[in-house]
């Protein structure tokens, strides 16, 4: 059901003061075509009542003759913002930019942030986004992920469905996404709540077998036949199944980029207010599918870039895949369980003990 502008207002207010807004801090509002009117409108208000310096920077949309898809993270090229050093130093020149529009994989985003900028983005539905507003709980959780994650040197995934996989660590860093933005130079995306890293190159090495029920974003489906990837030094070098395979991989292939193929980031989603079956209620070009990157308990792995954590591919296919009923490992310590997070991991630094 829609929401009320009060309802939405109030969890603008919430996440803006987790984000440490003050008073007179100036406040850069990024919008473009597909800027949901309800999200902007509460956004500006919410933003009044803290009495922060707001101004809205909206820019022309890019890529749409390019992409196969209106999702935003369909396409990862140029960006309004590439070329556009007026409306650069604007962002780099705020406080806090609330990203309305999706600059993510951008370096334009990176020299943003570089200044110390922090950025909010925040596309999904109202609904949503007052449904999974972030708390200090949410925080907290992810933290503990983050540290679970930090200082290993192995990731090991299985299921009953037949995925094996291995996925050696250390080269990249560990980071998490809980909702909000509470240091300089920090980027966040409302809603979040999961933990992630990005495996050693070339290191990755196994099977994944996608189940029934598992979901591929941008396609914005479950799956509804086994689809198998191996995956050897670091790259998916074969799909195989039936018909969904074949999609998957014609659309990969589109991209005439054999960076699209390369695994990016790995890790485990820890939201237990996001649901599973939220996809599949909502029109494909409503949500670009938080629900499901973050539902507690996931396994989520990437295709395609990952100059995010520094790395070299600039690939512009990036493709999502939460998965269910994962056995997730980190080293010996198992962290998720059939699809289940070890939730008393969750309020202790079992570093030591796990050695």
């Amino acid at each position: 059901m829609p929401i009320q502008d009060a309802a939405l207002i109030q969890a603008w207010t919430q996440v803006l003061t987790l984000s440490r807004l003050r008073p007179g801090q100036s406040v850069t509002v990024l919008t473009s075509d597909g800027t949901h009117p309800q999200t902007l409108r509460c956004a500006l208000t919410a933003l009044a009542l803290l009495g922060a310096t707001v101004c809205r920077l909206d820019l022309p949309p890019v890529n749409g003759e390019k992409s196969l898809s209106r999702d935003p993270l369909a396409y990862l090229g140029t960006t309004p913002l590439t070329g556009h050093a007026p409306a650069i130093a604007a962002l780099k020149a705020s406080d806090l930019v609330l990203d309305l529009m999706t600059l993510l994989f951008s370096p334009e985003q990176h020299e943003i942030l570089q200044s110390g900028t922090r950025i909010l983005l925040a596309v999904e539905p109202p609904e949503i986004l007052a449904r999974l507003v972030p708390t200090m709980e949410d925080y907290q959780r992810v933290q503990a992920g983050i540290r679970l994650l930090q200082d290993r040197r192995l990731m090991r995934v299985t299921s009953a469905a037949g995925t094996d996989l291995r996925l050696p660590l250390g080269e990249y860093p560990v980071t998490g996404e809980y909702g909000f933005v509470d240091q300089p130079g920090r980027w966040d995306h409302w809603p979040s709540g999961f933990v992630f890293t990005w495996p050693n190159e070339g290191g990755a090495e196994g099977r994944i077998v996608l189940d029934k029920g598992d979901i591929l974003l941008p396609q914005k489906s479950y799956v509804t036949e086994p689809i198998t990837l191996t995956v050897t030094a670091g790259f998916v070098t074969r799909i195989e199944g039936g018909a969904e395979a074949g999609m998957l991989e014609e659309y990969i292939d589109s991209f005439g980029d054999p960076e699209a193929y390369a695994i990016s980031h790995i890790g485990w989603g820890l939201q237990k207010r996001a649901h599973w079956s939220t996809l599949g209620l909502y029109d494909r070009e409503a949500s670009i599918g938080m629900d499901a990157r973050a539902v507690s308990g996931n396994f989520l792995f990437s295709l395609g870039p990952n100059n995010e954590a520094g790395g070299s591919r600039t690939t512009t296919c990036h493709i999502d895949i939460p998965m269910r009923r994962c056995n997730v490992f980190v080293d010996d310590l198992q962290v998720v369980a059939e699809g289940r997070v070890v939730e008393s991991l969750m309020a202790e630094d079992v570093r030591a003990r796990a050695g």
